[in-house]
């Protein structure tokens, strides 16, 4: 269970879906049934009767909008900014958001706070990762067989995902805590990014498209990446290409990488350099 399970809730049934017609009607139908001589002034579009009824409907629709938006603050899924503090402070056990702390990842901390209970556990492993350092974007721990040793991976938010030893060291330091350290348990914390992919593609790209789309296939690259990649997540040929396909790009021919890079999911994948070249236009 982790943040795909806030993701995949359907939406509560105190958010309401609002519709002006549905309103509109329904106000209609109540005042016809108080007053039904007013049934063929309302069937007039024109009629004062009718245009007081919109405006009626929709101040109604403005104060359920209200409603749905102050329903959803209480909620973890929709919280955000001040609402989303006071969801962790109401959490067990309370959470308080670490500086410049954005609201995904402080939402990811609430959330693990109520399953890292069990010392031990995989989820108190990552959220004792997570709270040593804002700039540790995820982490994992696992075992390798039936090696008893407990290793942590760590992927930071730098742009390579790599982890520097200042940071390693933080999360090491905070896994030793007298509250967080195992009695006779080792913990091993190490960088999660395991393989560095080099590309080198070939662009054909639409008449008039102009030299800067080199620059900007590579910066898309690069932040689809960032955003989208992760522990465990494969980088394939695939997706290298799909996301080189900006607009003005005709065709992709990639030679490297050239095969996928499939990992498990205790290890990550960076984007190393990126060499574009322009073969020639699509005419």
């Amino acid at each position: 269970m982790n943040e795909a399970f806030l993701a995949g809730l359907p939406d509560p049934a105190v958010i309401e879906e609002l519709s002006f017609e549905a309103i509109l009607a329904g106000m209609k139908a109540d005042l016809i049934v108080r007053f039904p001589d007013i049934e063929p002034v309302l069937a007039l579009e024109s009629a004062v009767a009718n245009k007081l009824m919109q405006v009626a409907a929709y101040r109604e629709l403005l104060i359920r909008a209200r409603i749905n938006e102050a329903a959803r603050s209480n909620l973890l899924r929709y919280a955000t900014g001040t609402d989303l503090d006071h969801v962790g402070a109401n959490a067990s056990p309370p959470v308080a958001r670490a500086l410049d702390e954005d609201d995904e990842r402080f939402r990811l901390r609430i959330l693990l706070s109520s399953m890292a209970r069990n010392t031990g556990s995989v989820y108190r492993y990552r959220l004792i990762a997570l709270n040593a350092s804002t700039e540790v974007r995820d982490a994992i721990a696992y075992r390798e067989g039936r090696d008893p040793k407990v290793r942590v991976a760590v992927l930071s938010t730098a742009s390579s995902g790599v982890a520097g030893a200042p940071l390693l060291s933080a999360v090491a330091a905070a896994l030793a805590l007298p509250e967080n350290r195992m009695v006779n348990g080792e913990v091993e914390v190490r960088s999660a990014v395991s393989a560095v992919v080099n590309v080198v593609a070939a662009l054909t790209v639409t008449p008039s498209t102009p030299p800067t789309i080199v620059a900007t296939a590579e910066a898309n690259l690069r932040a689809a990446w960032a955003a989208e990649g992760g522990l465990g997540r494969d980088l394939t040929l695939d997706w290298i290409k799909s996301r080189l396909m900006v607009p003005g790009v005709y065709g992709v021919a990639l030679s490297a990488p050239s095969t996928n890079t499939v990992l498990p999911p205790y290890e990550a994948a960076s984007i190393g350099t990126v060499v574009l070249t322009v073969s020639g236009e699509n005419v």
